[in-house]
Formats: structure tokens, C-alpha cells, sequence
């Protein structure tokens, strides 16, 4: 088939990659001048297991103080009306995750897609030879009793789906990790083991070479301005009439909502903008080995190659391009509580902020659109990273017919 797809985050490269494999003409349309600029740029790096990823699904990990004044959700004064719906939407999910003992049907989907994605990542990067930054092992740092307590649905999840997950104290995860300060006051910590970490924006690059020797086209600085179906295309700023397609699929981050909306499908997507910075490397001794999250703020440190990049916050409503002031003094903050020394804070820092298209349950989009010829891979979230390989080669089978290797359930347009 003749596929179009638009966008070239780390979801779309991932998508043409996996199309292109299977023999398909691919045509890859992006408003930017490169792969991974936005959403993909520099990520929080983590990748497995994907449900501890910050903000991956509401109130999986953050405990019950998610308002008030050291808050990890920062409204900003341009909330629209689809801005506030989320929100009614997402505290719904966020209640239901605190109050059951059990895992929620989202978070099991999540935790699904992810263990399956994290597997086909590591078949991609053996088969291609594919080398970029990457770490093995988390720990998720517990402040208090109370971060365990609210983690208890999440750490379920995973033992029912195997994942290797210890609780150890304050004096084990300091063995694991020796940088970590012994100032900060520590309850015990989450190890996994099998934790993985790796740079997105990289690895997005090498599998766009990938795909482009496979015969995937790129179309950078292109902007489509309009989807079409029966029979499918897209239409491209400029031109007068619409490309024509076999099959069209949307990887568009936060853009897809509009494209979707005058063919009538109405997503709760929205815009949740996260911060990271990334510092060189100053002492190897008082810096990460592997992935560290703080459960109580959201945040993630984790080491890539010279660098060490803390990550963390959710702002919505807030327009503009500067991260708010008091998320980047809460990154500094972890940092410091946690690695003091361990990076360098002063001269050539990196600080971006980049908006994560983010549906209000946690689990993307991935599958048919019920429009013909139009199929979707988007809502990602904070998980883009963790979750694209697999969403991509599932979304692959499903276009030519076949059953992915991953159920879908729970990843349908429909549920809205």
C-alpha cells in the first residue's frame, strides 16, 4: 500500500519504520525541519517499565498531594474548554487509581503495551546494530511511607505481569545508587532490575536511516493542514488539491486533535507540557548509574552518557515556550536533594520544554479511527518513548490485516 503518515516524532519514525519493513510505499510528512524536535526532543529517557514513567497514568505513582502549593500539576491562565474537560476527566481516573487496591483496566493496558514495546525496542537496536546512550536498572525513591502506600496498585500491576520489583530500605538503595545524598530523608525505594533508559532523540534518528533505506520517504518543513478519507490523503499547506493515499496514519502529537475534528472524531487530547535540563556530568562518584525517580515529585534523573538529565513537571493552559519558573526550581530542587554534585549547574545547560500530547486515562490511541482508510498512533503522553515500538508494530499488523502480537483492548478511539 501507498501510506502517508503524519508527523516524525519518535511514534511516526517508529511507525514508517515498521510499515516500510513490511513493503509498503511510506511517505512521512513533518511541520519541522528534522525528526524528534518537539515532544521526542529531550525526553525524561525513561523506557522500561513504562507505567513508572512520571505522569504516564493518572495517580499511578504521584501521591494524593497532587494540588496546593508544591503542586506537580500547574494550571495556567489560558485554560481552554477542552483543557478543563481533561481535567474533570483525569481526576476522575486519578480517584479511581487511589481508591482501588487493584490495578485499574488502563494502567493493566499501559503496563501491556509497554513490556511489548520494550521488547521490540531491544529487537530493533540487536537486529540493526543500533548504538545510543542507554542505561539499565531504576530505582523509584519513596520520601515517605505515604509515596509506598500510593504505590501500591502500580507495583501490583507489574508482579502480575512479572516484572521483577524489590522493596528494599533507605540503606539497600543507596548501595545501588552510592550518589545518593544521605541528607534527604529516604522511607525505601522501588528497585527494578530490568529498568531501562535511553536517549529517544538518538535512537528516532538512527531508525529514520533505517527507514529511509527501506524506501521510506521524509517530507520535513511540510505542513498538512487537513485529513481526507474515502478514498484517503492528506492536504498539504500550499497545494490546492489533497495527496491521495491508500491508508493515512496520524502520529501528529498534539496537532491531531484538530486535524481529527471536522471528520467528526473528538479526542481528549490535550497539550501537557513537561521540562527537562541536562547538565554535563561533574563527578561520576555522586551522579546516577542507571534511572532514578522521585515518587513524590514526578521527577526522573537518569545519566546519558556525559550528561545527567532531570526531568519532571506537568503544566496545562500555560501558552509560550519558557518553562514555568517553579518546575524548573523543583528539577533543581530533586537534583539536589538527591545528587548533589553530580552535574554541573552553571555554563552549557540545556533547557526544554515540550508539550506531551496526553489523554486523560493514560493509554494512547492505537488502531483503526472508524473512518475509512485512516488509522491513529497518538495520545502517547509521557510514554511516547517507552511505548513507540510497540505501538508501532502493532499498529502495523493491524493495518495489513493481521493480528498484532499485543491485545489492543483499552487502546480503541471508541472509549471516549
Amino acid at each position: 500500500m501507498n501510506i502517508a503518515i503524519v508527523g516524525a516524532g519518535i511514534v511516526g519514525v517508529t511507525t514508517a519504520y515498521e510499515l516500510a519493513r513490511d513493503g509498503h510505499s511510506v511517505s512521512v510528512f513533518e511541520a519541522r525541519s528534522s525528526a524528534a524536535e518537539e515532544a521526542s526532543f529531550a525526553t525524561g529517557a525513561l523506557l522500561a517499565p513504562g507505567p513508572l514513567v512520571p505522569w504516564a497514568a493518572p495517580g499511578a505513582t504521584q501521591g494524593p498531594s497532587v494540588w496546593g502549593a508544591r503542586a506537580t500539576l500547574r494550571l495556567g491562565r489560558a485554560l481552554s474548554c477542552t483543557d478543563l474537560d481533561w481535567l474533570r476527566r483525569w481526576r476522575r481516573a486519578a480517584r479511581a487509581y487511589a481508591h482501588s487496591a487493584t490495578p485499574q483496566p488502563p494502567l493493566q493496558a499501559l503496563e501491556r503495551l509497554a513490556r511489548y514495546s520494550h521488547a521490540r525496542l531491544h529487537a530493533l537496536s540487536d537486529a540493526l546494530e543500533l548504538q545510543f546512550e542507554r542505561s539499565t536498572g531504576m530505582l523509584l525513591l519513596l520520601r515517605t511511607p505515604a509515596d509506598a502506600t500510593a504505590l501500591q496498585p502500580v507495583v501490583q500491576a507489574l508482579r502480575d505481569a512479572g516484572t521483577v520489583a524489590h522493596e528494599i530500605d533507605a540503606d539497600a538503595a543507596r548501595r545501588i545508587e552510592p550518589g545518593l545524598s544521605s541528607e534527604t530523608p529516604l522511607a525505601g525505594a522501588l528497585h527494578l532490575p530490568g529498568g531501562e533508559a535511553g536517549n529517544c532523540r538518538q535512537f528516532a534518528l538512527l531508525l529514520r536511516q533505517a527507514a529511509q533505506q527501506l524506501g521510506a520517504q521524509f517530507h520535513f518543513n511540510t505542513r498538512i493542514t487537513a485529513l481526507a478519507h474515502t478514498p484517503a490523503g492528506v492536504q498539504v499547506q500550499g497545494e490546492a488539491t489533497a495527496r491521495r493515499f491508500d491508508a493515512v496514519v496520524l502520529c501528529a502529537g498534539v496537532a491531531s486533535a484538530a486535524l481529527l475534528r471536522p471528520l467528526g472524531l473528538r479526542l481528549p487530547l490535550v497539550a501537557l507540557h513537561g521540562c527537562s535540563i541536562s547538565a554535563p556530568l561533574r563527578e561520576a562518584l555522586h551522579a546516577p548509574h542507571s534511572a532514578v525517580v522521585d515518587a513524590r515529585h514526578q521527577a526522573s534523573i537518569v545519566r546519558l552518557g556525559q550528561r545527567v538529565r532531570v526531568s519532571g513537571g506537568a503544566e496545562l493552559g500555560r501558552r509560550g515556550t519558557d518553562p514555568h519558573g517553579a518546575t524548573l526550581r523543583m528539577l533543581y530542587r530533586v537534583l539536589s536533594d538527591w545528587f548533589p554534585g553530580g552535574a554541573q549547574l552553571s555554563g552549557s545547560l540545556q533547557i526544554w520544554r515540550g508539550a506531551r500530547p496526553t489523554l486523560p486515562d493514560g493509554p494512547p490511541v492505537v488502531g483503526a479511527s472508524g473512518r475509512p482508510g485512516l488509522w491513529l498512533n497518538l495520545g502517547h503522553g509521557a510514554s511516547g518513548w517507552a511505548l513507540a515500538c510497540g505501538s508501532a508494530r502493532a499498529l502495523a499488523d493491524a493495518v495489513a490485516g493481521r493480528a498484532p502480537d499485543v491485545s489492543l483492548d483499552g487502546l480503541d478511539a471508541q472509549r471516549f
